[in-house]
């Protein structure tokens, strides 16, 4: 079932505004929450992953199938799938990593005291807490495309996608927050950057459907598709699993992985 384009952008903006979830959560929560936060983390990759593989990409195929040919449309499928992949490889190889959220350990709330911080701390916090915001505005350009596109071709498809890309937000989210309101001792700065940041995903929507609009056919469709997969498999593996195991351990990532993907086969399965 296609959905509408309001629909899709709705979906594609709970998705986004998470971010503000997690800023709510590292300013108001103390570290109790790391365990809890490791296996939810891992429980959406579970979900990503296997509705990408099972569901995302076979979509994919079938389509590009139907409309180039079983060799042509299994190949493009491919290509499709791994230039996802390399698109958001290539995001986050571009963004340093001193600012890339995905790529240094976070604390999940922010220390007391901030006004005991020097002047000179204060400002590299604030810079850090800004550069962090631009790098996650630029990460989750892509990432609202990708969700844009399942939510407009398969609402019942997206709403999975939805949740695992909400909960992989949320550390992004604290990442922002907790160097802002350690900087300026202000929560509603941190929280205001923080969610601001997350409104990339909507507009990485509209603004990707304004581009691909004129474009938009079943060949184009399949193909965003298995690109979409690719996305959402190397979000899985490259951020939502090694942030799962900083918050937590290996094996609470781990747990949440399997019971995210037993959870998802069961859901595609009873709508059989």
């Amino acid at each position: 079932m296609e959905g509408t384009i309001g629909l899709a952008f709705l979906l594609t903006a709970v998705a986004g505004v998470s971010t503000g979830i997690g800023s709510f959560v590292a300013l108001l929560s103390d570290q109790g929450g790391r365990k809890f936060l490791a296996l939810s983390l891992g429980f959406s990759a579970g979900v990503m992953i296997y509705i990408s593989m099972a569901e995302i990409l076979v979509q994919g195929q079938r389509t590009l199938t139907e409309a180039l040919g079983r060799r042509a449309g299994g190949w493009t499928a491919a290509l499709a799938f791994f230039g996802g992949i390399a698109a958001i490889a290539l995001i986050d190889k571009l963004i340093p990593a001193a600012e890339n959220p995905h790529e240094r350990p976070r604390t999940l709330g922010p220390e007391p005291g901030a006004a005991a911080i020097s002047p000179g701390a204060r400002a590299q916090l604030l810079r850090m807490g800004v550069l962090t915001a631009a790098a996650v505005t630029v990460h989750n350009f892509p990432e609202g495309m990708a969700t844009f596109v399942v939510a407009l071709r398969s609402p019942s498809l997206a709403l999975p996608v939805v949740a695992a890309i909400a909960l992989h937000n949320i550390p992004e989210g604290i990442a922002v927050s907790v160097p802002v309101y350690r900087a300026t001792g202000s929560r509603r700065r941190a929280f205001i950057l923080s969610f601001l940041s997350g409104l990339a995903e909507p507009a990485g929507a509209l603004i990707g459907y304004l581009l691909l609009r004129p474009y938009l056919s079943e060949a184009v469709y399949g193909g965003l598709f298995a690109a979409v997969a690719g996305v959402m498999v190397f979000i899985s593996l490259d951020q939502l699993l090694p942030t799962a195991e900083r918050y937590g351990e290996h094996h609470l990532a781990i747990y949440g992985l399997v019971a995210g993907m037993a959870v998802m086969a069961a859901s595609l399965l009873l709508f059989l």
